[in-house]
C-alpha cells in the first residue's frame, strides 16, 4: 500500500508537525507533501523524510511570507498527482486536504482545526485592517471559504483532534468525525520534588490566546505569574504587566520542562482547538487553571487535574485561582501525571492505525454525529 501525508506548511516543530511525525512513524515508507518547508527547523525524523512541495514554494520569500499565498494554496494542491497512492492523509489546519485522488484511493483527513481565519476567527484576524487591506482580504477569503466547504466532500473520513473541533467539523463541513487527541511525548516531563512559588502562562502571544487576562488578573491579585512566548503581543503585554509579572520570551525546551515542573500551576484562559501545553504541564505533575470551553474539555479532569472557570474574565479566573489554592490538596502530582499519560505518543499512534485498518477493511467505527 502506497501512502501520502499531505500537510500545510512544514516551518517548525508544533502540535501539528508532531502528529505527522507520528503519522510517518506509522507509515515510515510515506510520502510527505506540502506548500513550503524548512528544514533546518524540523525534526530529524521529519527532515530526512521525502518531502515534496507544491509550486508555492518556487514563489518569492515563500518560507518567511507563506501566508500571504493562501488564495493560491487550492490550485497548488489540486496540481498535486497523488494517482499512485491507496491512502492519502491530510494534515489539516491550513489547505492540505483539497488533494484530488483517484477513485479507489481512501482520503482520510486527521483535522486540527477547520481554517479559523477564513470561519469563525475571520473577523479577529481582520480586526484592525484598514478599508481596502480589508475588502481586498474578503474578496480573497470569500473564494478560499467556497473551496475549504466544497474540498471537504473530496475527504472520505475525518479524525478530529477534540470534541470541540468535531463539533466545528460538524458546523462548517456538515460532517462526521471520530475524535483521536494529538499526542504528547510524556517521556520527555518528569515531576519535580520542589514546586516553586510562581504560575505560569506558556504560548504565543496573540490576542486570542489571551494572556492579557492572565496578566490583569495577577496585576490584581499581586500573586506571581511567569509568561513565556513571542508573539505580536508581547510589547503590549510588557507594557501592561505589574512588577509580580515576569514576560520571558522565548526559551529553551530545558527552561521550559523546569518551569512546568516547578510552578504552581499553569494558566490556561484561551480558547484551544485541543491544548497541548496543558498536557505537558500535566505530564509535569502541575494542574492546569483554564477556560472552561475548547479543546481543553477533552483532556482537564475539573477538581482532580485542573480547575475550570467559565467567564473569560479577571474575577472569573481569580476565583479559580483562590479555589485551587484553597483546595490545593486535591490535585495530586502522581494522578495528574498518570491521567496525562492516556494521552501519549504510543496510545495515539495505536488509536491511529487501529482506526485507519479498520477503515480500510470496510468497517464503519463510530463517529460523532
Amino acid at each position: 500500500m502506497k501512502v501520502a501525508l499531505v500537510h500545510y506548511w512544514l516551518i517548525g516543530m508544533r502540535g501539528g508537525e508532531k502528529v505527522l511525525e507520528s503519522l510517518l512513524n506509522i507509515y515510515p515508507d510515506a510520502d510527505i507533501y506540502c506548500h513550503v518547508v524548512d528544514r533546518s527547523k524540523l525534526s530529524s525524523k521529519l527532515a530526512l523524510a521525502k518531502i515534496n512541495a507544491t509550486f508555492i514554494s518556487k514563489l518569492p520569500f515563500a518560507i518567511s511570507r507563506y501566508q500571504n499565498y493562501l488564495p493560491l494554496m487550492p490550485i497548488a494542491l489540486e496540481q498535486l498527482d497523488l494517482s499512485g497512492y491507496d491512502l492519502i492523509i491530510s494534515s489539516e489546519s491550513g489547505p492540505a486536504k483539497g488533494v484530488i485522488t483517484r477513485p479507489d484511493a481512501v482520503h482520510i483527513c486527521y483535522c486540527h482545526s477547520p481554517m479559523r481565519y477564513v470561519w469563525d476567527m475571520y473577523h479577529d484576524y481582520t480586526r484592525g485592517f484598514g478599508f481596502f487591506k480589508k475588502l481586498i482580504i474578503a474578496i480573497l477569503l470569500h473564494y478560499v471559504r467556497l473551496w475549504d466547504y466544497a474540498s471537504a466532500a473530496r475527504v472520505d473520513h475525518f479524525i478530529a483532534n477534540s470534541s470541540y473541533i468535531s463539533s466545528r467539523i460538524k458546523k462548517y463541513y456538515g460532517r462526521t468525525s471520530r475524535v483521536i487527541n494529538p499526542p504528547v511525548d510524556f517521556s520527555k516531563f518528569n515531576i519535580s520534588e520542589s514546586v516553586g512559588d510562581y504560575y505560569l502562562c506558556l504560548g504565543q502571544l496573540v490576542s486570542y490566546k489571551r494572556a492579557d487576562l492572565a496578566v490583569k488578573a495577577f496585576n490584581l491579585s499581586g500573586k506571581k505569574l511567569i509568561i513565556v512566548g513571542e508573539g505580536e503581543m508581547k510589547d503590549e503585554l510588557i507594557r501592561m504587566a505589574g512588577p509580580n509579572v515576569t514576560i520571558l520570551g522565548k526559551q529553551s525546551f530545558d527552561s521550559i520542562k523546569f518551569l512546568y515542573a516547578n510552578c504552581r500551576a499553569l494558566i490556561f484562559p484561551g480558547v484551544e482547538d485541543f491544548g497541548i501545553v496543558p498536557l505537558e504541564a500535566m505530564a509535569s505533575g502541575r494542574p492546569v487553571i483554564a477556560y472552561g470551553k475548547g479543546g481543553v474539555l477533552d483532556s482537564i479532569i475539573d477538581g482532580k487535574t485542573g480547575v475550570y472557570f467559565h467567564e473569560q474574565s479577571v474575577d472569573a479566573l481569580n476565583s479559580a485561582i483562590d479555589f485551587f489554592e484553597l483546595n490545593i490538596d486535591r490535585f495530586n502530582p502522581v494522578y495528574i501525571r498518570e491521567h496525562a499519560s492516556l494521552f501519549s505518543t504510543e496510545v495515539f499512534e495505536e488509536s491511529i492505525r487501529l482506526h485507519i485498518e479498520s477503515l480500510m477493511s470496510g468497517s464503519n467505527p463510530n463517529e460523532i454525529n
